[in-house]
């Protein structure tokens, strides 16, 4: 956001002395060459790897490839309304599948990705959600079975062969897991039953009812009836063993029922007793409802009981013994009580210990667009790191929307706040979209519809490279690298990677191409997979811009202008990036280490040597960026 008239300095033309140089003082340039490839692979194993050494592809298996069609609808008879599939429909299975994953590994390892983080492969509930609003859980979050495998997608040997695989790339597996809600299983009689209101019946809704309103030492407030059941209180101080012995009745503010046909649906058996739910209704994600209610319906657990705490701990482990995964990311982490993380963090870190697993990478996502708030879940809730979407809302508003360079310094001087854990920022994983709130290259067509398909190209590359030069750890949305176009966020963004059957998908014409998604889109020479594998093979090769220190030496107050200096961590070498998302090119002047005076290119351009000790001058081309380094030998 630019400051308001009453706090603007001079105009530029006349305040840029200090960062703009006329040409002709520049030295001898030298520009990085792209035309051989650069190898991606790293030497070091996976398993010795740090979370910020990794560059994550994250992935829907359902739709990136389908190796094996006879398990599109799961193995189940009947229609799309069972099973489940429906390859022309958004919101339904299109069959992508474990295998297919496995088949497409060269792909994903060629584009420059180290990890690959796939959407949860738990067995779901195949169709869910009011009559006329069906969808299935392609997607993975709506779990019955927290043992197995989706059947969509394939088997637990098929998960094996695929861990193993990756493994022998030397590349790491992240599981989605999710401890908030299982599929929706649970009714409520006021809402669902015989006698509720039609409208609720309809929209499948049910409001919110407050711990005040209903707590749960009485129940039966549809009836009058008042009866003690326990001795639960909001403070973690009453969330005791002994006293969640005494809460029996599930009915606290719903009276609830399970249809006779789902009574034993979800695995482990315990996950069948309501009394381990908060049956309050629908969340609307604000205040106490953001912690207690159902997220879109979906049953919610009460993540406060002991018992419950103890079956995800078990269920959790299990899965790091059997497949010696690398990581978990956690769904709906906000939505979750902190005493329940600061028991299964330790417990799922101590088993992996124990597997020999090194590094094992858990992120939670925390749909939070402030740093601060972020901060409160790596040092109050004790979770290693969090997505960063503080990182996605800075870099949206600096690329498209015209935010000073400013802003990216803001975003980082918070970086302290995560604390040592999460390397102060270093271990957050950053995005530019995902499956939830949608792609970036959306945004821009929202933001910019009226630009060149050029302009798109260059600023996808421009916001690729800001992901991959900056500290974190840069996470790529599968089909970002073919140009895919989102129209909306959720079931808008989740195209096929294979060819498609989805009308909404195909009338888009993909950025950097003039494909669609009716074809299939795995090629290695478009132009932002180019770009991104270029990016990729260079932080691989220099521990400088994974794990080195970031100094900011630029961050202009009014123009979308920014620069920084990494250093390598073993020879405190520095490396400068520039960053302009202006429509013009921008000759800067900044300072630099005093030491710093020999250069040579990575990427784009930069001058043979300084023009003055300790100063370093730059051109950038218009949504253009450079990474210099200090020549060898030099320091």
């Amino acid at each position: 956001m630019k400051p308001p008239p009453t706090e603007q300095k001079l105009p530029k033309s006349l305040r840029r002395l200090s960062t703009l140089l006329a040409a002709s003082v520049f030295p001898l340039l030298i520009q990085c060459s792209t035309a051989e490839p650069i190898q991606n692979n790293y030497s070091v194993a996976y398993s010795d790897r740090s979370p910020a050494d990794e560059i994550i592809y994250f992935v829907l298996p359902d739709r990136f490839a389908n190796a094996d069609p006879q398990n599109d609808t799961g193995n189940i008879s009947g229609d799309k309304l069972t099973h489940g599939f429906d390859p022309s429909h958004k919101g339904f299975y299109h069959g992508g599948d474990l295998k297919g994953l496995t088949q497409e590994l060269d792909y994903i390892q060629d584009l420059g990705a180290t990890a690959i983080w796939l959407t949860p492969i738990f067995k779901n509930k195949a169709v869910q959600g009011p009559p006329g609003l069906e969808s299935s859980g392609y997607h993975g979050y709506w779990i019955t079975d927290f043992t197995d495998i989706d059947p969509h997608l394939g088997t637990r040997e098929d998960f094996k062969e695929f861990v193993d695989a990756a493994h022998a790339r030397n590349m790491k597996v992240y599981m989605d897991i999710i401890t908030n809600h299982t599929a929706d299983v649970i009714k409520y009689e006021e809402c669902h039953g015989v006698n509720a209101p039609q409208k609720l019946k309809e929209i499948g809704e049910c409001p919110y009812l407050p711990l005040a309103e209903y707590p749960y030492t009485t129940k039966g407030h549809f009836t009058g009836e008042a009866t003690n059941t326990g001795f639960l209180g909001d403070d973690p101080i009453h969330q005791t063993e002994e006293n969640f012995e005494k809460l029996t009745d599930p009915n606290f503010a719903y009276n609830i029922f399970t249809p006779e046909e789902e009574k034993n649906a979800k695995t482990p058996a315990w996950l069948n007793n309501p009394i381990y739910y908060h049956n309050r209704g629908h969340t609307t994600f604000k205040g106490e409802d953001a912690m207690y209610g159902d997220f879109a319906g979906l049953d919610d657990l009460m993540t406060e009981h002991p018992f419950v705490v103890q079956g995800f701990i078990d269920i959790y482990a299990q899965w790091i013994r059997d497949f010696h995964v690398d990581g978990f990311r956690i769904d709906t982490t906000k939505h979750v009580n902190p005493e329940f993380w600061q028991q299964l963090i330790p417990a799922l870190e101590k088993t992996a210990v124990e597997e020999g697993i090194e590094n094992f990478h858990i992120f939670g996502e925390v749909y939070e667009f402030d740093a601060g708030q972020l901060a409160v879940f790596t040092k109050r809730d004790k979770i290693p790191s969090v997505l960063d979407f503080a990182f996605q809302g800075v870099v949206t508003d600096f690329v498209l929307k015209g935010a000073p360079g400013e802003e990216l310094k803001r975003l980082f001087n918070a970086d302290h706040l995560y604390g040592e854990q999460a390397r102060n920022g270093q271990h957050l994983p950053t995005f530019l979209g995902n499956h939830d709130m949608g792609r970036f290259s959306g945004m821009m067509q929202d933001e910019m519809p009226d630009i060149s398909q050029e302009e798109k190209l260059a600023r996808l590359k421009l916001a690729h490279a800001l992901l991959m030069l900056n500290r974190g750890v840069p996470t790529i949305y599968y089909g970002d690298e073919q140009g895919f176009v989102s129209d909306e966020g959720d079931q808008g963004a989740r195209e096929d990677m294979f060819p498609s059957k989805v009308e909404s998908y195909n009338d888009n014409i993909l950025v950097g191409s003039d494909a669609r998604t009716s074809a299939s889109n795995f090629d290695n020479s478009h132009p932002l997979y180019s770009a991104i594998s270029q990016m990729a093979a260079i932080r691989t090769q220099h521990s400088a811009l994974r794990t080195g220190t970031q100094i900011v030496r630029l961050a202009d107050t009014e123009e979308s202008i920014f620069v920084l200096s990494r250093f390598s961590p073993n020879d405190g070498r520095e490396y400068v990036i520039a960053f302009n998302a202006e429509n013009t090119p921008r000759t800067l002047t900044f300072p630099v280490d005093g030491r710093s005076n020999q250069w040579e290119a990575l990427i784009g351009t930069c001058p043979q040597s300084s023009p003055a000790t300790g100063v370093l001058s730059l051109t950038i081309p218009s949504l253009g960026y450079a990474v210099c380094k200090v020549a060898d030998g030099v320091q």
